[in-house]
């Protein structure tokens, strides 16, 4: 008797400058059947490179990147065979409703289990019926189109949302919410009000990602947003501290009190 042949596993490359949103879309994969996760990227030139290389069947693909974007990555390789694309992106200024007429797909973040699940089978199924090419021009066409009016906004260099898994779910928190945010063991607690949500992320990584402007790390253990420092607190012992407008008080390094002084305009 002859066994069937199995089925290849479907490889799959994330292209996003986020490392956020490269991790939430990897773990989407993890639910996915008989799915490879090739391998990432985190601008257009990467992705250029290693599309070319790995040769992936499926792509998800960041419009908004440094360098190359990810219309001029496709651009670029749709004569040499470009895989079938999701596209990606934070802004919803587009006309969303052309793209659910292709079979390549389009996704607006934060995006839900469900919608990403059915981006995923479109792109499966085009991928079956060997229809990529014709549906990834179509796409290009229906962007570039949607791309001149209204005029996209530029994409903030800072992160703008933050995903959190809570309960086997993947729920999204707005970085403007966020009040502080501190240290606990590999995780990092954000602070929003009321509630506190839990992401293994290291405090360097989110300082770096942060807007300054906006949040400045004034202890190895706590990041704090500027406007809801209430005052600045001098101890009995000599150590700083800060009072946020909720009454939370949050220690200050010595090494790190002077740049906060300046912030402060003290």
């Amino acid at each position: 008797m002859i066994e069937p042949e199995e089925k290849k596993p479907l490889r799959v490359m994330i292209v996003d400058d986020e490392p956020l949103a490269r991790q939430h879309i990897a773990d989407r994969l993890g639910h996915e059947e008989n799915v490879e996760i090739a391998g990432t990227a985190a601008n257009g030139d990467d992705a250029l490179e290693a599309i070319r290389r790995l040769k992936p069947d499926l792509v998800f693909l960041d419009v908004q990147m440094p360098g190359l974007t990810g219309v001029e990555v496709v651009e670029q390789l749709i004569g040499e065979g470009m895989p079938a694309t999701i596209f990606t992106t934070a802004f919803d200024q587009y006309a969303l409703k052309a793209f659910e007429l292709a079979a390549v797909d389009y996704l607006v973040k934060p995006f839900d289990d469900e919608r990403f699940s059915e981006a995923f089978r479109r792109a499966r199924k085009a991928i079956e019926l060997q229809d990529v090419e014709r549906m990834t021009r179509r796409l290009l066409s229906l962007l570039d189109t949607a791309q001149r009016e209204p005029e996209a906004p530029k994409k903030s260099p800072w992160l703008q949302r933050i995903p959190v898994e809570m309960r086997g779910q993947m729920r999204v928190v707005p970085v403007e919410r966020i009040d502080y945010i501190t240290a606990s063991g590999p995780y990092a607690e954000l602070h929003a009000g009321e509630r506190t949500f839990t992401v293994r992320e290291r405090m360097q990584d989110l300082e770096e990602r942060l807007d300054p402007e906006v949040f400045m790390r004034i202890h190895r253990s706590a990041i704090v947003r500027l406007d809801r420092i209430d005052v600045m607190l001098r101890n009995s012992g000599g150590d700083y501290a800060v009072r946020l407008k909720d009454g939370t008080e949050l220690s200050v390094s010595r090494a790190r009190r002077e740049a906060l002084e300046q912030r402060l305009g003290a």
